[in-house]
């Protein structure tokens, strides 16, 4: 902020310092029209201390970001007083309370890609505006990789996050859900390989088979010590599930993406992107 004296006054006058130029500036907050739609986080998980907790995480870091934006969460399943954090509503219980009202919010999945129970949880909604799933994104990739590091399978500089080095010399990228949801998971593969510097398969959590067809495949092309890292956000699946994964496929795993704070940015830019907002993540 600069200050400059006018000859009417005894005191300097503040005056907006010219806004930052090139590639470090940081982005001017987008305003949220007034009365804009409510913003949903559509959890796919039943609600439970894990899922509420990672939902209300996410959803903290919004309202840091834009004090302004109404933000709920909704899950598949309702339950009430979870871990003493307070009632958690069904995705169908809030949609139907807000058609009635007249009032459709704005629902973002929190799941990478493509879940069939969000697709379940959601239809007979159509006046509901939907948003695309967070992924793929590079953001993404980010954060697998983030979680890979801390899991010590893999090296970062501070600066930009591209690999130094790797313990592990291929990574399986496991989500969730049916072919397309693997396609696209195959983007985020493609991403992370470019920022490790490794190979990466992606394959479904869905079905034993496909982690093992993975896993098979990257030992075959000569890796030594590949890893499993997880390309979800958690409550998607039972951690133990994840666990004797890694221990039946002899492999060192990674935690999920969690609520690295990627998440919030990804989730917030899609809303913003369906209130017609234009922001930079």
């Amino acid at each position: 902020m600069s200050t400059a004296a006018t000859p009417s006054t005894p005191l300097p006058v503040r005056t907006p310092a010219a806004r930052a130029r090139g590639r470090h500036r940081r982005p001017e907050r987008p305003e949220i029209p007034a009365g804009a739609s409510t913003l949903v986080l559509a959890v796919p998980a039943p609600a439970n201390p894990d899922s509420r907790r990672l939902a209300e995480e996410i959803a903290t870091l919004i309202r840091l970001d834009q004090p302004d934006a109404q933000v709920t969460a909704a899950y598949l399943t309702a339950a009430t007083n979870v871990d003493g954090l307070g009632d958690c509503p069904s995705i169908q219980d809030v949609l139907g309370e807000a058609v009635e009202a007249g009032t459709p919010p704005i629902v973002v999945p929190l799941s990478p890609g493509p879940s069939a129970e969000l697709d379940a949880a959601l239809a007979g909604f159509e006046s509901v505006r939907r948003t695309d799933a967070l992924g793929p994104h590079p953001l993404l990739a980010e954060a697998v990789h983030v979680r890979l590091s801390e899991a010590g399978l893999a090296r970062a500089d501070r600066a930009r996050l591209f690999a130094i080095n790797t313990s592990a010399d291929g990574i399986v990228l496991a989500g969730t859900g049916d072919a397309e949801a693997l396609e696209l998971a195959e983007v985020t593969a493609v991403l992370l390989a470019a920022r490790l510097a490794v190979p990466v398969v992606a394959a479904s959590l869905d079905s034993a088979e496909s982690v093992v067809a993975a896993m098979t495949h990257l030992r075959e092309t000569g890796c030594v010590q590949p890893a499993l890292a997880p390309y979800l956000l958690g409550p998607e699946v039972n951690a133990e599930l994840l666990t004797s994964l890694a221990d039946a496929i002899e492999c060192p795993l990674a935690e999920p993406i969690g609520t690295y704070p990627a998440v919030a940015r990804l989730a917030l830019g899609l809303y913003l992107g369906a209130l017609g907002v234009e922001a930079e993540l």
